[in-house]
């Protein structure tokens, strides 16, 4: 960090909206510097009013045409927005391989918009501690709505249920996502189902089969809870928008008059200590153990133990307790 800008510097200029101060604390959260740890302290401080929608859904179902129009609808309401696009990592680099921002470029220009892709790095629920930090900062600016998309790896990304307000799943016709939403859970973590590419003939079926099933999760609803909506859309024809609006209103509304916002807000809460708590295992636990990789492994490619024993021999002589 030496001749760099220190991180708290940058927090007035971050509040005040300033791009580059923004950038530049994201790439150190993803960096995890240690160093920035008070600045993001702060940051979180002052975050908690935007409305954090998250969206996600399997490859090709369109996420990021119905982000990008998404954004524009909100825009033109005088919304400022940010999005946050998870991409898969490189698993040589470490950063993003997709490049979300490519494929959204026609709002690069808008400095009510900020886009950000960031790498997944490893996390098996398709959100990364950083990427709930850039959220915080995002929202510190002054971003009324901040958007997350996630990878879109299908089953084992539900994690954005308990990091965002408002959960939209993406399906589209011809996936096969009516399957994959009975075995892999999706179905339940939706707080909005939206069918894009509505302008297909089979995306009818799509609807239909979405919501006969949530009506078949309706037994054990009261009468306050919230009913799921299905919302078809179409980026080709740019339909569907207003409505997916007004439903996402509706829902940032039902959590403002219901329990459920208190008790989202303590989940969102939780899953944040535990992700940083396990983030800052593994770093430890990394700094820990490449003293001792070597001996253990030369010990374990002679067949001399075994690939458990291996493990908990190093986990025996890891002494990383304590460490910042």
């Amino acid at each position: 960090m030496s001749g760099a800008v220190a991180s708290l510097a940058l927090v007035e200029r971050a509040l005040a909206g300033d791009t580059a101060a923004m950038a530049r604390l994201m790439s150190r959260a993803e960096a995890a510097a240690p160093e920035c740890r008070a600045a993001m302290a702060r940051i979180y401080a002052k975050a908690g009013r935007a409305h954090v929608i998250g969206i996600t859904g399997v490859p090709g179902s369109g996420k990021s045409s119905l982000v990008a129009i998404l954004t524009q609808k909100l825009r033109a309401s005088g919304k400022r927005v940010g999005i946050i696009a998870v991409d898969p990592s490189s698993p040589y680099s470490g950063g993003s391989i997709m490049g979300d921002r490519i494929r959204m470029s026609e709002l690069a220009m808008d400095a009510g918009v900020f886009i950000r892709s960031m790498a997944t790095r490893g996390a098996q629920g398709g959100i990364a501690r950083s990427s709930l930090e850039a959220v915080d900062i995002l929202d510190a600016a002054g971003f009324e709505v901040v958007i997350v998309e996630t990878v879109g790896v299908g089953q084992a990304e539900v994690e954005i249920a308990r990091a965002a307000h408002s959960v939209v799943v993406v399906s589209a016709p011809g996936l096969g996502d009516d399957i994959q939403a009975i075995k892999a859970g999706i179905l339940e973590i939706a707080d909005i189902h939206v069918v894009s590419k509505c302008d297909r003939s089979d995306a009818n079926r799509t609807v239909a089969d979405l919501k006969s099933m949530l009506i078949l999760g309706m037994g054990s609803l009261d009468s306050g809870s919230w009913q799921t909506p299905v919302v078809p859309t179409s980026a080709v024809r740019g339909e569907g928008f207003e409505t997916l609006i007004a439903c996402l209103e509706r829902h940032a509304a039902h959590l403002r008059t219901t329990d459920a916002a208190r008790e989202r807000v303590r989940r969102i809460a939780e899953f944040r200590m535990l992700k940083t708590a396990e983030d800052l295992l593994r770093q430890r636990f990394i700094a820990a153990r490449d003293p001792a990789v070597a001996k253990v492994a030369e010990q374990l490619a002679a067949r001399e133990i075994s690939p458990y024993q291996a493990a908990e021999q190093l986990l025996d002589g890891l002494a990383f307790q304590g460490q910042a």
